[in-house]
């Protein structure tokens, strides 16, 4: 039987947004999530460790939807949104240990890859790091889990990266299936390629990193469960409404609270692969199969012809498929019509 998928809180800096709403610090924010995120069931808490200055040139235009968040450079986004480094993410990788979930912090240069080293319980590369290949070798040499996302990318670019990180050492590697868009129309959600990415890579874990906006059920995580995803990542904040980058396509704690709630009815209901008969079926078998039955009153002695049997309800006495051996033996006793055979009369 399967367990519920693996589940990472993308808090992203989503917080920030949350600390100027509420008047209070980021790192406050910070703490915040983690607490709602460990409320809701979540294995793990995720942040994004990044500089603006190393991450983006200052002319880099959006490429998300500026209706919903207006900054017009991924520069000026990005600044908004730097302001933690070592010490702040030691405190928050503390503070979501004691909270009982691992923790991890997507790295966007070698600084923070390094200072990150010795609090991440794994790394995770984002897709746009995908193609960074001395990047991608730089964290594989770290000697940890990789878990990459491999949005926006040809197959042959996976492979390449899969390669690198094998060759830098890496035993356990995660491909998160990923669609750069934010948020991804569901039309684009492309969950199949959960199950090329299985076919293709059978000796990494596969997962889903998730854009799609929450609906009312979260089919679509429990989608890409029932596809094969080992490890689900989704952006998590504790307002949608609010305005920013991530908010407006992340899922809330009951969002995330309905999703575990889906993937536990999925493993209860998926059950086992063994074929067998459950207790629950034994009375049923027993009822609902079919046994030889009399169709008229024979004598003891009589030899039983085809046309004196019927297969009826209930399943108590000899079976159908030994109808052939049963015809032409005799009876060892009166038996009345309607008489459900057993080895013991014939």
């Amino acid at each position: 039987m399967k367990s519920k998928p693996y589940i990472i809180a993308e808090m992203g800096v989503n917080f920030y947004d949350t600390a100027k709403s509420l008047s209070i610090t980021p790192l406050e924010a910070a703490k915040m999530y983690i607490d709602e995120a460990a409320k809701a069931g979540i294995d793990c808490a995720k942040f994004q460790s990044y500089k603006a200055g190393t991450i983006v040139s200052k002319n880099s235009p959006a490429y998300w939807d500026t209706t919903k968040e207006p900054t017009k450079t991924q520069y000026e986004l990005f600044l908004k949104h730097d302001g933690f480094g070592e010490k702040e993410y030691q405190e928050l990788c503390d503070y979501t240990h004691a909270k009982g979930m691992d923790f991890t912090s997507t790295p966007f240069d070698y600084a923070s890859a390094d200072y990150l080293e010795k609090m991440v319980d794994f790394y995770k590369i984002s897709s746009s790091d995908l193609s960074n290949l001395p990047f991608v070798e730089y964290i594989g040499r770290k000697g940890k889990p990789v878990y990459i996302s491999v949005g926006a990318s040809y197959l042959a670019e996976v492979d390449e990266a899969v390669r690198i990180l094998k060759n830098a050492g890496v035993k356990d590697i995660v491909l998160f299936h990923c669609v750069l868009s934010y948020p991804t129309d569901p039309a684009d959600a492309n969950l199949r390629i959960i199950q090329t990415l299985i076919k293709d890579f059978p000796d990494v874990r596969v997962g889903f990193s998730d854009h799609v906006a929450p609906d009312d059920t979260m089919m679509t995580l429990a989608t890409a469960y029932l596809l094969g995803a080992e490890v689900i990542e989704k952006h998590f904040t504790l307002d949608k409404s609010l305005p920013g980058n991530d908010h407006y396509h992340a899922g809330d704690p009951d969002d995330f609270r309905k999703a575990i709630a889906n993937f536990r009815w999925i493993d209860n209901v998926l059950g086992s692969d063994e074929k067998t008969v459950l207790p629950c079926e034994i009375i049923p078998r027993r009822e609902a199969r079919r046994s030889l039955v009399l169709t008229r009153d024979v004598k003891a002695g009589e030899k039983l012809e085809l046309t004196d049997l019927m297969p009826k309800r209930p399943g108590t006495g000899i079976s159908p498929k030994f109808t052939e051996i049963v015809v032409g033996r005799t009876v060892k006793m009166d038996l009345p019509e309607d008489t459900v055979l057993t080895w013991e009369m014939v």
